[in-house]
């Protein structure tokens, strides 16, 4: 089987491959290994958007947080102000694969890989966040939550790229942290992993939310 490639240089041109029957990649590193793997033949038509800066901004409105779909888990780990007011996040960025991995994966693809043992997931769906879906009909809005439909599945059409997750700020005295167990430590996936994050008011816990990952078909 012969796939072709191409690599659009602008939103509106990725949104016309795929919708002509193209397939998104970002970093590929989940892609890659999965077809040496022989897990799944590579797309016959790849679209790559690793051009696409208007992806790659991490930014801090309003206290909240959003994330371009081609910002690194590298970056993330380097954020102040993830690693301040969303301490999940960049725990589970900062154990996600090898340090390659950690710099040429992107939040991205390893949110649409949807994996049930995928690190980013039980953050994201812990803070509230939504995921930005584009296509040439226009942008629609899905919690994270809802995105995960099964193991590598979601609910998004096969023509439509995530362009972008937005967090909203979390609440004041909000702590949060991701932790894994694994069989070993080097560039393993977790056997199971658990998200919290809980906020404190006065002497008592205003609110909370845990999520687990690697337990069942979608995090939870």
């Amino acid at each position: 089987m012969t796939t072709t490639f191409v690599a659009p240089r602008s939103v509106e041109e990725v949104l016309a491959a795929l919708a002509a029957g193209g397939t998104a990649v970002a970093g590929g590193t989940d892609l890659v290994v999965g077809a040496r793997q022989g897990k799944a033949p590579l797309p016959d038509s790849l679209v790559a958007i690793h051009r696409l800066d208007a992806l790659r901004e991490l930014e801090t409105p309003d206290g909240g947080l959003k994330l371009g779909a081609l910002v690194s888990h590298a970056e993330i780990v380097a954020s102040d102000a993830v690693r301040d007011r969303f301490t999940a996040l960049a725990d589970a960025s900062s154990i996600v694969g090898s340090h390659a991995t950690r710099a040429q994966g992107t939040i991205g693809g390893n949110v649409m890989n949807a994996s049930p043992a995928m690190e980013s997931g039980g953050p994201l769906i812990c803070f509230g966040a939504v995921a930005a879906l584009a296509s040439t009909h226009g942008t629609r809005w899905v919690g994270v939550e809802e995105l995960f439909e099964g193991p590598g599945t979601t609910t998004a059409r096969p023509d439509e790229l995530l362009t972008s997750i937005d967090v909203p700020p979390p609440a004041a005295g909000t702590g949060s942290c991701y932790v894994r167990l694994e069989y070993r430590r080097q560039m393993e996936i977790a056997v199971v992993g658990v998200t919290a994050a809980v906020t404190i008011a006065g002497d008592g816990v205003a609110a909370a939310r845990v999520a687990i990952t690697a337990l069942a078909p979608t995090i939870r």
